[in-house]
């Protein structure tokens, strides 16, 4: 194996930890020489890419790793990859279409295609809604481990609404942990996720995970249409973002 392609293997393992590891672990899940490996980390190490805890004989990602990272972020590579599925998906369906991320206990629009002469929606680029109402965050928390789960909804308050007592999304306020777990095992079962008036009154949206490499839900895309379509409507809404969804998956290397 030439040394980039030994390296980026390094760098790929230890991003995939939940920790620092020893060296002999890496060369061990590698089935690379450790002199290799201890040679790869001290050049890495020089480069900022690793730092090595040696109270610990552990090694783990850099600050230099962290700065590429934040390149990533500042290039936008998923809104960049994900507007041409979104584009093609609005116009096979003439429905609006969005890919969101998940931050927090909220959505955050990155990329909203609208249809033309369709409904007019309170999704933009930048707008930021609550996740367990939207078609993209239920999702993308279908997704999450329940410890995860269970740390951004810790109790009642966590919730948060978007409509009065009466009228369409009436039950907004009655959300607890329990009734979101069964929310999202029904969207775990189905593959994509729906809502209906819960974000707005007599819309609805289907939505389907982007998950990364490791599984994580990296971002979701949704469509939303009139809730008086046709059946026809949300059935071709849910095979189109599941489609659009595991292609971007695949554009940035996830495991679907």
């Amino acid at each position: 194996m030439p040394a980039a392609d030994q390296t980026l293997a390094i760098l790929s393992h230890l991003a995939a930890q939940r920790g620092p590891v020893p060296a002999a672990t890496i060369a061990q899940s590698l089935g690379l020489p450790r002199s290799t490996v201890y040679h790869l980390l001290a050049v890495m190490a020089d480069r900022g890419f690793v730092v090595h805890l040696p109270e610990e004989r552990r090694y783990g990602l850099g600050v230099a790793a962290f700065e590429l990272s934040s390149g990533f972020s500042r290039q936008q590579p998923l809104a960049r990859l994900g507007r041409p599925l979104v584009a093609n998906l609005v116009d096979r369906l003439g429905e609006s279409g969005h890919l969101a991320v998940l931050h927090g206990r909220d959505v955050l629009y990155l990329v909203e295609e609208r249809a033309p002469r369709r409904p007019s929606l309170v999704t933009d680029v930048g707008v930021r809604l609550p996740a367990h109402l939207t078609a993209t965050g239920r999702a993308m928390l279908a997704e999450l481990p329940p410890a995860q789960l269970r740390a951004l909804y810790p109790d009642r308050a966590a919730f948060a609404t978007r409509h009065p007592s009466t009228g369409a999304g009436a039950d907004a306020a009655d959300w607890t942990y329990g009734r979101l777990k069964r929310v999202l095992a029904e969207v775990r079962q189905r593959g994509w996720a729906a809502e209906d008036g819960e974000v707005t009154p007599g819309l609805a949206s289907v939505g389907a995970p982007v998950v990364d490499h490791l599984a994580w839900p990296a971002a979701a895309i949704a469509v939303t249409y009139s809730n008086e379509s046709p059946e026809a409507t949300a059935d071709a809404a849910a095979t189109g973002v599941l489609d659009a969804a595991a292609e971007l998956s695949r554009r940035i290397r996830g495991v679907r």
